[in-house]
């Protein structure tokens, strides 16, 4: 069993920045593929960012690419997500997410077994 928190989320501007974080439990953190879900009002649960379980390899939605960056610290068992140039349309719940099975970094919902239970991202105009 794998439990994940994640933390961070807030209010901000457009054009502002956050720095989400997510703390995983159990020692076998450094194994897992991570990734960032989110989930905006009245919309399907969608793909922000992944990482290898190394960390070398990191893969991002398009329209997130160039302003998100995901990151991980092994040592501590901590799976970041920066996020530079906000905008009102990241307005959403965002989760981070463990596959602990597949060698391959997913970029859907279906592998993930563990999630955590989201924190709040608002972006003002």
């Amino acid at each position: 069993q794998v439990q994940l928190a994640e933390s961070g989320g807030g209010l901000v501007q457009a054009g502002g920045s956050l720095r989400l974080s997510c703390a995983a439990s159990g020692r076998m953190f450094p194994r897992y593929n991570m990734a960032w879900f989110r989930q905006a009002p009245g919309k399907e649960r969608e793909f922000a960012a992944a990482t290898s379980r190394s960390g070398r390899d990191t893969y991002y939605a398009d329209d997130v690419k160039g302003r998100f960056t995901i990151s991980r610290d092994n040592a501590n068992n901590m799976l970041y997500l920066q996020m530079d140039s906000l905008k009102p349309e990241d307005t959403a719940v965002y989760y981070c997410a463990a596959d602990v099975h597949i060698l391959e970094v997913a970029t859907t919902a279906g592998p993930y077994e563990y999630w955590g239970q989201g924190t709040q991202v608002t972006v003002s105009s």
